[in-house]
Formats: C-alpha cells, sequence, structure tokens
C-alpha cells in the first residue's frame, strides 16, 4: 500500500506527533512540512518538516517511511540528508525519523552510519507496535498500519471514542478511513462505517457526546440559548441519518428546549429517516 501521504497528513494533523515519537522534541514546537528537490542528482526528501521559529536549536526533521526492503536506502538517505543541508545552508540543529516494517528489514549496511543512527536518527519500527494495549492516539493510528481487519476496528472506534471535540473527531475519522481504505481496498466508505459503528458510537459512546452535546443541551435550556442547541441536534442528526429535508429542519427549528433535548436522547434509538419521521409526527402541531 502507499503510506508516504498518508503518514505526513498523520503529522500535519496530529500536533504534537513528531514530539511523541522524538526524543528531546518539545510539543510547543511548530513546523511546516515540504519535500524538496536536491538539485545535484535530483534527490526528492520524502518528508522535511521545518521550523515555524528562527531558534537554531529548534531542529530540521527528515521524515521518510520505508515498507520495502531497500539495500540502498541508508546510504541515500543520508547523502540526501547531508546535501540537503550543504546547498541550502543550514544554521539549525537536525534530527531524523525513519518508520520501518520491522527490524529485519534490509536497508544496507549499518557500520558506516552507526553513530548517526545512534545519536540522531529515531527509528520507528511498526512491527513493535502490533501487540501493544492501550496506545496513545498518535501511535494507535500508525498501529492500523499492521493490524488485521477485525482489530484495525476495534482500535479504530477507540480512537474515535477518545476524541474530546468534535474538530478532533472529524480529523481522526479521516484519517482512519484514509488508511483503511488503502490497506483494505474491497471496503467502501459504507462499510468502513459500519465497522467503525459510526452511527452509534460517535454519538452515544464519545467524550464530545458525553461532555460537550449534553452540557449544550442543559446549557440552552438554562439560558434560554434555543438557536444554539437547535444547532446542535441538527448536526446530530445529520451525522447519523444524513441530510434532513427542508420540512424536517423547520419543524426541529419549532421546538421548544424541552423537546430539543428529548429528541437529542430519542435520536440514540434511531437508525434510518423514518425513525425520525415518526417522532416528528407524534409532536403536537
Amino acid at each position: 500500500m502507499k503510506t508516504d501521504k498518508w503518514f505526513y497528513e498523520l503529522f500535519l494533523s496530529q500536533p504534537g506527533m513528531l514530539a511523541e515519537l522524538i526524543p528531546g522534541l518539545e510539543e510547543s514546537w511548530e513546523f511546516a512540512y515540504s519535500a524538496p528537490v536536491i538539485k545535484e542528482r535530483e534527490f526528492r526528501l520524502d518528508g522535511l518538516f521545518k521550523p515555524l521559529s528562527d531558534n537554531p536549536q529548534i531542529p530540521l526533521v527528515f521524515a521518510e517511511a520505508q515498507m520495502q526492503t531497500d539495500r540502498n536506502f541508508y546510504g541515500r538517505y543520508f547523502a540526501e540528508v547531508f546535501l540537503y543541508l550543504e546547498q541550502y545552508q543550514v544554521q539549525n540543529t537536525w534530527r531524523g525519523l525513519l518508520i520501518l516494517q520491522n527490524c529485519e528489514q534490509d536497508l544496507g549496511p549499518l557500520l558506516p552510519y552507526e553513530d548517526l543512527l545512534e545519536g540522531r536518527i529515531t527509528r520507528l519500527y511498526l512491527s513493535d507496535l502490533q501487540n501493544q494495549q492501550g496506545l496513545g492516539a498518535n501511535l494507535a493510528l500508525l498501529q492500523l498500519l499492521v493490524l488485521d481487519r477485525q482489530a484495525s476496528a476495534a482500535v479504530g472506534k477507540r480512537i474515535l471514542h477518545e476524541a474530546e471535540t468534535d474538530a478532533e473527531f472529524q480529523r481522526r475519522l479521516t484519517l482512519i478511513e484514509a488508511i483503511l481504505a488503502n490497506k483494505f481496498p474491497d471496503l467502501t466508505k459504507e462499510v468502513i462505517m459500519q465497522i467503525l459503528d459510526l452511527k452509534k458510537m460517535d454519538i452515544t459512546q464519545s467524550r464530545f457526546y458525553q461532555e460537550i452535546i449534553q452540557e449544550g443541551l442543559q446549557e440552552g435550556r438554562q439560558e434560554g440559548r434555543q438557536n444554539e442547541a437547535t444547532i446542535l441536534v441538527l448536526r446530530l442528526l445529520k451525522r447519523r441519518l444524513g441530510e434532513l429535508s427542508a420540512v424536517q429542519v423547520e419543524k426541529i427549528q419549532g421546538l421548544s428546549i424541552a423537546e430539543l433535548e428529548d429528541l437529542g436522547e430519542a435520536l440514540l434509538d434511531f437508525t434510518e429517516m423514518v425513525d425520525l419521521e415518526a417522532y416528528l409526527g407524534k409532536l403536537a402541531p
């Protein structure tokens, strides 16, 4: 499977990912990603993370994912790094991050690069993640690359369940969908949603629902913010059932705070649009 693009999307969308993987990096440091060309031999670096700060002590990070055997990998990687440092007159310190399949992978002789590998390079072996339990979200996302379909579904559900905001939930969902679709080409988006149990989980189990949705409805009732409560319920219904009709939206917009709260609880049992229709049909006109 082609994973390079997914890896770097992951690094960019998950704050603190580089700091979690590379010792000595601080989570507050910000980086910009690029894939620059080195002119001498038209080398192209897979992933370069440049600090957004002018502090020379914050390192450039030369990242690369290598899943196949390549006996020239280490030689080429370090050639690219040092050609870049010379060509662009780099003043910062630098570090390397290599995401590899396993420690048995034949990537060429180690001895010429031993000091660099030990001192500046972090090597993450995906095979080491395969049987680990309770990983944080960043490593768990990488773990998906080496899990079978059943285990991937279980880990994907947990990653989504632990999302604390709607934006975080959606960001993680996008990453999980991308890796599952690439790893299991036979899975459609609908099947991925089904195995992740999205229609149920993103509402009834996620921290986002338990800590934000319920509090939002309560605030709406206490402070009279009916508009906010209406938007919240409409967003949940759309995520669970799909696009609502103009008639349905209009009827929901006319509900009181108490009715919106009741609907917010009732929709946990909705599985099809007819469930919403039946519920709204029972309400007083």
